[in-house]
């Protein structure tokens, strides 16, 4: 009997499209090839890098609504100290969701998980939470925002905006700060729904001290969109910079500078920022975790870009 053919990486995303869309689908109906096929085309990693672990627990409003689960957060500073975020479950995805990115032309992405790159920068953010205090601060393109909710709970920062395009996402911003609102201190945290191509910003243009994003230069057609709204939001008054933690993928990330020069903003690329996130990249890319990232690339990790305001 020959064996079958490797089936191609369009066939195997629009699977993964399926098995979101049909969720309720048996998986017997799925042969093993596919399944070991969508995972290693699959983008989606169930670990990431690991830096901030995390939990699902028992709450009782997810367990009522079977498309949420709360999961816990344990921030690694000196005083534990827990986050609790409602996400979306593994995997699940509704028309309505695809409908709504065609009406406020955005992607969905937020909404799928908690990144690698947010857990990277939520992590950078504590390795450098000096930097953020008594700071006016807004992470753009937060999906469920690890990093903004941590920037809030230990860096002392005088406010902190989480900003996402996606009305569905600032829904659940909203309502995980309501649940974290004890571990805030004297933090004013705020969500906002903010598209990167709106002309106007009211009372937040200039007035923000420091911004934080991650992984968002993937989609080239927003990039004019992000500097834009990056120059606009930066206060001019005093030093002000941006922070993106960015993979490569491809010549996005290139090209995403090439529009940051041509807005007037300064910038300067870091690769090893940090030793724990190298001693875990090194070791995916050797194959020491293959279990929990079988298609780790080079490219996934993230580069730090901090953009800051031209000032001549």
């Amino acid at each position: 009997m020959e064996n079958r053919k490797k089936e191609k990486a369009s066939s195997l995303r629009w699977k993964i499209l399926s098995n979101a869309l049909l969720r309720h689908r048996s998986p017997s109906n799925q042969d093993e090839n596919s399944e070991m096929g969508i995972k290693q085309i699959s983008r989606r990693t169930t670990h990431g890098f690991n830096l901030i672990p995390s939990h699902i627990v028992d709450d009782d409003e997810c367990d009522s609504n079977k498309c949420d689960v709360c999961v816990c957060y344990t921030l690694p500073i000196p005083c534990t100290l827990q986050l609790f975020l409602k996400q979306r479950v593994d995997n699940h995805a509704d028309l309505s969701d695809f409908e709504i990115c065609n009406r406020y032309n955005i992607d969905n992405t937020g909404l799928v998980c908690n990144w690698p790159s947010e857990d990277v920068l939520a992590h950078y953010c504590i390795s450098h939470s000096d930097m953020f205090r008594s700071k006016k601060v807004i992470e753009l393109g937060s999906g469920y925002g690890l990093a903004g909710f941590v920037i809030a709970a230990v860096t002392e920062a005088s406010e902190v905006v989480i900003s996402d395009g996606n009305p569905q996402v600032v829904n659940y911003t909203q309502r995980n700060i309501e649940t974290n609102r004890g571990a805030f201190g004297d933090t004013i945290v705020k969500s906002m729904m903010l598209h990167w191509n709106q002309e106007e910003v009211f009372n937040d243009a200039d007035t923000f001290d420091i911004i934080v994003a991650s992984d968002c230069t993937f989609f080239k057609d927003f990039h004019r969109g992000l500097a834009g709204i990056v120059k606009k939001l930066l206060s001019k008054s005093g030093s002000s910079e941006a922070i993106f933690l960015s993979p490569k993928r491809g010549d996005s990330l290139d090209l995403f500078l090439e529009v940051v020069r041509e807005n007037g903003l300064h910038f300067s690329v870091t690769e090893n920022y940090d030793t724990e996130v190298l001693k875990r990249h090194d070791g995916f890319l050797n194959g020491e975790d293959k279990d929990s990232w079988p298609s780790y690339e080079k490219e996934i990790k993230c580069k730090s870009i901090p953009p800051t305001q031209d000032m001549s």
